[in-house]
């Protein structure tokens, strides 16, 4: 199944959430954060001006984001966690060196 969001909502798979502490300890499901990290699924057309122009989003199919704690709708398509969110509730986009740099933190 594919989704196609409106206008200027976002499709992002969260990341893992962590589930060990920079010293070690493991925590258990409950107590571990919610991630607030993702990857970009689907954008919508743009964001719909006043005038009704659509204004292209600043994030593409592929971006690591980062996104607020409790921002989105979460949803379950084919057995996978996704969330649903505005462009607005994006906080910002990991480039290159960033984005790596979070995925080898995490793999350590």
């Amino acid at each position: 199944m594919s989704i196609r969001p409106l206008y200027d909502r976002v499709v992002v798979r969260p990341l893992e959430a962590e589930t060990t502490t920079k010293g070690g300890i493991v925590l258990p499901g409950k107590a571990a954060d919610k991630p607030s990290e993702g990857e970009v699924l689907a954008i919508g057309s743009g964001n719909l001006l006043a005038n009704g122009e659509l204004r292209p989003l600043a994030v593409k199919i592929g971006d690591r984001v980062l996104f607020g704690k409790y921002a989105g709708a979460e949803l379950t398509i084919d057995g996978e966690a996704l969330l649903v969110m505005k462009e607005s509730d994006i906080l910002a986009v990991l480039d290159g060196e960033a984005a790596r740099k979070t995925a080898q933190e995490k793999a350590a």
